[in-house]
């Protein structure tokens, strides 16, 4: 298998494991999957998913806390909002530029490594 393909099926096994109502990084995803280098492919490995898809994808932000736009004029930001806000998580509206953060101290998923983790679906 190559590299970037175990990394993408890396990156979906370790976003089943974030649980319900808290969010990670795509560099936390990278880290934990061995390929520290790698956080634009977790995200575009989590852009690349089908939107039937039973991966929690939406709980995937920035490093700053930060929903990143995926260049579908603000409705995926929409979606991943609402899906965040269904499962309790607070998503503020920043003044000025628009973005929408959730505040990492309060649900931040930042495991150290996957020992001992188990998937919680």
């Amino acid at each position: 298998m190559s590299d970037i393909a175990d990394l993408t099926a890396k990156t979906y096994e370790i976003t089943r494991l974030i649980p319900h109502g808290r969010v990670t990084s795509y560099g936390h995803i990278a880290k934990l999957a061995g390929y520290p280098r790698y956080s634009r492919h977790v995200g575009n490995a989590l852009k690349a998913l089908p939107p039937n898809t039973d991966i929690p994808w939406q709980r995937v932000i920035n490093s700053k806390g930060l929903i990143s736009p995926r260049g579908d004029l603000g409705e995926g930001v929409a979606r991943q909002k609402d899906r965040l806000e269904n499962e309790g998580v607070q998503v503020d509206t920043l003044m000025g530029n628009g973005g929408e953060k959730v505040d990492l101290r309060l649900y931040g998923w930042f495991p150290e490594s996957l020992d001992g983790l188990e998937q919680e679906q």
